[in-house]
């Protein structure tokens, strides 16, 4: 059994330059009492004008998933991390007991997705990965970029959870990934598909319980972001922004 989640404009908020679309993953299905997707918590879609910079702040307990879909912004940490991503370069932040970092966009507008998901257990290192592919995000073939621990992956996640990307081209039919155990939740980061007889549209986003969704089918261009979560992971609540 499927759910669909759709964009809602009225989720934005701006700050300047700087606008987000949050959502909580969890209100696809609201029989699961809660706005997380097991430790799936929040999922921002931001979009960064050129200029914009998000002075050094703290996280505490997150792991987070810079995805970046178009342009660039630089990332600067309490690492001594000066780093460009884009679509060629992504981050995972595992934030820990404690991780500072600062955003800005001095040459060119953003738009990306922001991944807040609840760790396994509190006050682990803080720390900071890189994700290089030079050719940026793959046509009409996954891409595994976020795992969790011990399994092989270019980013390592402190929980069960699974992160892929994919970019198809127009009238392209790709199989969703899927694990035993694990609920898909599929996001339509730009352009459109259909699944079954649900089409769905840049914001909107779909998830299966069961691993169970059908192929989808690209009505144009389409980039696809696919999370495989195991809804009853034990999490911790004391996250910066995952926890809320």
């Amino acid at each position: 059994m499927f759910n669909v989640l759709r964009a809602e404009p009225k989720t934005t908020f701006e700050y300047g330059p700087f606008r987000i679309r949050r959502m909580r993953p969890g209100q696809i299905q609201p029989e699961l009492n809660d706005d997380a997707f097991g430790p799936l918590s929040v999922i921002d879609h931001a979009t960064l004008e050129q200029g914009t910079l998000v002075k050094m702040h703290e996280h505490n307990n997150d792991e987070i998933l810079s995805y970046m879909w178009r342009g660039s912004m630089v990332h600067e940490d309490s690492a001594g991390n000066r780093v460009p991503l884009s679509p060629k370069q992504l981050m995972m932040m595992n934030a820990g007991e404690s991780f500072w970092h600062e955003e800005s966009t001095p040459l060119v507008s953003a738009e990306m997705l922001q991944i807040f998901i609840r760790p396994r257990t509190a006050n682990l290192e803080g720390r900071v990965q890189f994700m290089a592919r030079p050719d940026g995000i793959k046509s009409n073939e996954w891409t595994l970029l976020a795992a969790p621990e011990g399994i092989e992956s270019p980013l390592e996640i402190r929980q069960a959870v699974y992160v892929y990307d994919i970019r198809m081209d127009e009238q392209t039919t790709t199989q969703i990934p899927s694990h035993a155990g694990f609920a898909q939740w599929l996001y339509v980061m730009d352009g459109e598909i259909n699944i079954g007889d649900v089409t769905l549209s840049k914001g909107d986003a779909i998830s299966d319980e069961e691993s169970g969704l059908s192929a989808a089918t690209a009505g144009k261009d389409t980039t696809l972001v696919c999370f495989l979560v195991c809804l009853g992971a034990q999490a911790i609540l004391e996250g910066t922004i995952s926890g809320k």
